[in-house]
Order: C-alpha cells, then structure tokens, then sequence
C-alpha cells in the first residue's frame, strides 16, 4: 500500500490483547493505510527480558513515532517502575490528552458531560525520587519546573483554540505548596496572555474534585501537573461510565502513544468479554493525529452509532451479555 505508515502495537497485559486485536480488526476494516508492528511490555514480559519496557520496544516506537498501547500491570508497593511512566520518560511524552465525554445511552447521573483533561507527564512527584532518610521516614520529591510547565500550558491553550474550546482552567495546590505549584500558575498566567479569547482561571484541586460532581458543565479543559491529572483525569472518566468508556493520548513533539487508561483486569483475560471501546477510541485519536481525518470520523461515527442504536449490543460491564467479538462485529457492521 503507497505512503503505508508503521503502527507499533503494545498489547500489554490481561485483557490487553484481547481489545488490541478487537480495535486493530476495526482498522482493518476501515482499509487505512497502516502497517502493525507488535513489541513487548509489561509486567508478563519480565521473565522473557528481565524488565517490562525492552529497549527494543522503545526504539521502535521512536522509529514508528506512533504506538497503540493496551494496558500494562504495575506491581503495587514494590517490583520495578512503571512501564507506562518509563515509556512516557524515555519518548518524553510531555502531555497526556484525556477527553471526557458522555457516551450515548451509557446511563451515568450526568448528561452532556464534554471536558478535556490537559496533564503533564514528565515529572512532579512521578518522578520517582525517593529515600530513606532514616528508618521509618521516607521523602519523595516534588519536582516543578518551568519548562515542562510552560510547553504543557501552551499545549493546553492551542488545544482549546484548536477545537473551539472557550475556557482552560489551571489546576493547583498553590495555597500549600507556594514555590512549585506558584511556579506552575506563573507559567500557565503567561502563556494565557497570548490566547486572549479563550478565559483563563484558576481552581485548588481539592474544590475542583467536588465542583466536578456536583456541575462538571462549569468547566472545560483542565491543565495540571502530574499526580493531580491523574486523580483528577479518572474521576472525570466515572462521570461518564468509567475508565472503559474513555480514550487517552500521550503526546510529545514527535512520537505520541495512544493506550487505553484502564486497568488489566486480570479477571476476565482470556475469556472475550472485555470491552474494547477505551482503545477503539483511544484509535480514533491516533488517527486524527496521523491526519487521516476521514477514516477517523467514521470509526468515532460507528462506535456513536452502536451505543446511540436501538439493537443494544453492550459487553457485561454495561449490563449487556455481547462478547468482546460480538461487539466489534457490531462496530464493523456499523462503519
């Protein structure tokens, strides 16, 4: 296929393969022109490697510059870092994109939910730095600093005038930790002055959790920093039905990672009920950043359309009985 683009595939842990086979059939179907690499990573890689991110992994999405990523387990307490924040570090994929949007006939306590969540993803407190300073007493740092605070502000507010977006709200802890989230506004302020027609505010994270549940319509895109993107990105997501219903990008100035953001469920791997919606979205995203426009609002378009139908073919943790196959069959059908 002429100006065929590589796409390396991570299928990752649990249920993993299973939405990454689904979503890549849709792409199949769609016909884009797009060829699949697969490489490892993950907690069940570590045997075959010794780490669950290979380098050999990394180079190709540098090579490829653009990955589609399933899920990856991370050992609680204890085990080797992160594969999802190694691969974020080694790509520097300074933003993580979350958007967050109701879903038709996903019955949530909120209707018309559409918010976008700006996090940068390069340091803050996941930056890893921890010690011991005596037994008993640990100190993690806090890492804040002007330059991934600036580009991941101007990130956001050419996001927002990019998609008609009319307000970016800056999310901090300013009134406690006055230097670093100080000098996180201070970026966010002066980037804010060259977007004149797009409303600049500023919300302390703790009154931004509880605003957003009782009117997430006030607010719009929502930059931070890292660890309160993260909290922050997935309450948005239970405003809409959950983790399963929502995409996620992490995107640098030249290679960006699209994943689902929800967990392996290791419970239900292997036996094909999984929902693949997180990652076919999550698809639909690549897809408009590798600019193939056309291909991207049909396969958004189909997934609209089997939620908004009337047969309800829904897997079972949206109360239906569809099977991971079934449910791509039906997506296909639709496109």
């Amino acid at each position: 296929m002429a100006n065929t683009r590589t796409v390396t595939v991570i299928n990752g842990d649990g249920i993993g393969p299973e939405v990454s086979a689904a979503t890549i059939r849709v792409l199949e179907a769609l016909k884009v022109p797009l060829e699949f690499e697969f490489k490892d990573a993950g907690a069940e890689v570590v045997a075959k490697f010794g780490t669950n991110l290979p380098h050999e992994t990394v180079e190709a999405v540098l090579k490829s510059g653009v990955a589609l990523k399933g899920p990856t387990g991370t050992v609680v307490g204890g085990g080797l870092p992160s594969a999802n924040v190694g691969l974020r570090k080694r790509l520097d994929l300074y933003s993580s994109l979350r958007p967050v949007k109701s879903v038709p006939n996903v019955k949530t306590r909120y209707e018309n939910v559409d918010l976008v969540v700006v996090r940068e993803n390069t340091e803050d407190l996941y930056a890893g730095l921890e010690h011991i300073v005596v037994p008993g007493v640990v100190e993690a740092l806090k890492i804040i600093t002007e330059k991934a605070s600036t580009r991941i502000a101007r990130f956001a507010f050419e996001y927002a005038r990019k998609n008609g977006r009319k307000r970016v709200s800056a999310i901090h802890k300013a009134n406690i930790m006055k230097l670093s989230d100080g000098l996180f506004l201070d970026c966010c302020r002066k980037v804010g002055r060259e977007f004149p027609e797009i409303t600049y505010d500023e919300v302390i994270v703790d009154n931004l959790c509880m605003q957003l549940v009782k009117d997430p319509t006030r607010f719009d895109v929502m930059v931070t920093e890292n660890l309160y993107g993260d909290i922050v990105s997935d309450l948005c997501a239970g405003l809409v039905g959950g983790l399963g219903m929502v995409p996620g990008a992490n995107i640098g100035e030249r290679t960006a990672v699209f994943e689902a953001v929800h967990g392996t469920a290791p419970d239900i791997a292997g036996k094909g009920i999984a929902n693949p919606t997180a990652l076919m979205m999550s698809a639909v995203m690549m897809l408009e950043w590798l600019d193939l426009k056309d291909e991207a609002r049909r396969m958004q378009g189909a997934i609209q359309k089997v939620y908004g139908g009337d047969v309800k073919v829904r897997t079972g943790d949206l109360g239906g009985s569809a099977t991971t196959r079934e449910f791509t069959d039906a997506i296909i059908a639709a496109l």
